[in-house]
């Protein structure tokens, strides 16, 4: 196979299963909704991740090569949706009680478009992981199914992880310690990835 699909699979459950912007989103609509109401918006992640892969997969890489400052301002107005979203997290609170509508499919589904590490990831998976010459279908129809398999199992583990969390320390005073430092740490992943590396 032109993709080294089984070495790319390892990738992929490495990076989707470690912090990052996506996955402190899911922590937190965990804790504040829980798993069963976050599904939604589980399945826009999972699925917004796509939005990406596609479009990369078919000459995105070449407007990249003629026009880096696209690229550049993309990464910077995304960074600063995710630290948006991060102050907004800090913000909240558990208290099931409050009625508030949960994020739905749409909300999910512009999270990892936005994401620079999801970015970084996929264009990765078509330079690190692919064989030079491999047909665009190919390369992006194999890349896209790994993604969206190793995502399906481990998002709704996030999401779970944070209703568990919210269990233990809903109405304490350690709850708001653990929004600020769940919106820390997706801050502190985005500007890993800004100034790590990332692409």
């Amino acid at each position: 196979m032109s993709v080294a699909a089984a070495s790319f699979a390892i990738f992929a459950a490495s990076q989707v299963g470690t912090p990052g912007p996506a996955n402190m989103a899911l922590l937190a609509t965990g804790a504040r909704y829980g798993l069963r109401t976050a599904l939604p918006f589980v399945a826009g992640v999972a699925l917004g991740k796509q939005l990406v892969i596609w479009p990369v997969g078919f000459g995105l890489m070449q407007l990249a090569e003629s026009a880096p400052w696209v690229f550049v301002t993309l990464k910077w107005i995304s960074a600063a949706y995710i630290i948006w979203l991060a102050w907004r997290v800090a913000n909240l609170r558990l208290d099931t009680n409050i009625e508030a509508k949960a994020p739905g499919f749409a909300a999910g589904l512009i999270v990892h478009p936005l994401n620079p590490k999801a970015w970084a990831m996929i264009t990765a998976g078509f330079t690190a992981f692919t064989a030079p010459g491999t047909p665009s279908l190919e390369a992006t129809a194999v890349i896209a199914m790994i993604l969206l398999g190793v995502q399906l199992i481990l998002h709704p583990i996030w999401t779970y992880a944070g209703e568990r969390i919210a269990r233990s320390v809903a109405g304490t005073p350690a709850e708001r310690y653990l929004m600020w430092t769940l919106a820390a740490l997706t801050v502190a992943s985005v500007l890993f990835v800004l100034f790590a590396g990332g692409k």
